[in-house]
Order: structure tokens, then C-alpha cells, then sequence
């Protein structure tokens, strides 16, 4: 199978580990004079250790064809690759998807894209996070904890709140927000 090999619980908990600790979200108003593309590879190479494709506005063909693009290029720096949309991660053969609390279910996700490959859920409240880890989420992306001029609806959370969600479940939690 593609995307990360078969192995143990634990073993995928501390690739997942290890693949979040740089996460690099995409947003395509920051590109400046470079290509997108040339913008991933800088990020690659900089040492991010994840690349989460964001695109709320392509059209599904083009969003298609850019994350077979980035698919290619996290394969060259051995990266993983996740996807915000199920159905284009699947065709793009993403390493794992992202999903909102507005956006598929994590089991359906895992459904569609198999045991091996990495599903993130967006949380905000405690409830929200044990509910993700107990559908199956391999970790929690949690905020904004910062504040973000690069999501419209994003509503900051204190660091008490993150503290709570990170202590309330054992998979790894992504702090998110921050670019402005």
C-alpha cells in the first residue's frame, strides 16, 4: 500500500509525532514573487516536516492536478502530505487528510483512505477532541490559538483551553493560527 507502510499503533502515534512538528499549512496570499510551488520546495527545504495543501477556492480539477504537484515534491523531501479534502487526498494519494468540524467525519475519512494513512480533526472544545480521538483521529489541530488574518471565521481559544484538550486525550495536538 502507498503512504506510510503498515506498522504498530505506537509506531504510527510517533511518526505522526514526529512528522507535526514543523506543520506547514498552505496559503497561496503569501506566494509573493515565487510560484506556489517554488514557495512548497522553500518550505521543504527549510525543514518543515509536514505540508497540509489549504485551498477553499480552486476549483476541484485544479485542486486536483496542485496536489499532485505538492504529493510529488513531499515524496522527494520524504515529508507527509495531507489533504483538507477527503475525496482529494484520495485521488491524489495523500499521505492523510485534515478535516473541520464542519467537514467529514474522521471514520469517514479513515473509511475512505484506509487504517494507514493520517487523519487530523480540528478541535476547539474538549468535547470535540475526545470525540475526534475516539472516531480515530491521529492527532488534533487546535485554535486559533493565535491570531489568523488567513481564516475569516477564526476564533482565538486561550492556552488554558489547549491546555485542557492537550491533557484530555493521548494523541498529539497542533496549536494552529498564527500568520497575519
Amino acid at each position: 500500500k502507498k503512504g506510510i507502510a503498515k506498522v504498530t499503533i505506537e509506531e504510527k502515534r510517533e511518526k505522526v509525532k514526529q512528522a507535526l512538528l514543523l506543520y506547514g499549512v498552505t496559503d497561496r496570499a503569501w506566494v509573493g514573487n515565487k510560484t506556489f510551488e517554488e514557495q512548497i520546495e522553500d518550505s521543504l527545504k527549510g525543514g518543515v516536516t509536514c505540508i497540509q495543501l489549504r485551498e477553499k477556492s480552486l476549483k476541484e480539477d485544479e485542486f486536483l492536478e496542485e496536489a499532485k504537484v505538492i504529493k510529488k515534491l513531499t515524496k522527494k523531501y520524504q515529508i507527509p502530505f495531507i489533504n483538507d479534502n477527503v475525496e482529494i487526498a484520495l485521488a491524489s494519494d495523500a499521505d492523510g487528510v485534515h478535516v473541520g468540524q464542519k467537514d467529514a467525519r474522521a471514520m469517514e475519512g479513515r473509511k475512505k483512505l484506509g487504517a494507514d494513512k493520517i487523519i487530523g480533526v480540528s478541535a476547539r472544545t474538549v468535547e470535540q477532541a475526545k470525540e475526534a480521538e475516539q472516531m480515530g483521529a491521529d492527532y488534533l489541530g487546535v485554535g486559533a490559538v493565535f491570531g489568523t488574518t488567513t481564516k475569516g471565521d477564526a476564533n482565538k481559544i486561550s492556552m488554558e483551553v489547549l491546555k485542557e484538550i492537550c491533557e484530555s486525550v493521548s494523541i498529539p495536538v497542533v496549536a494552529i493560527g498564527g500568520a497575519c
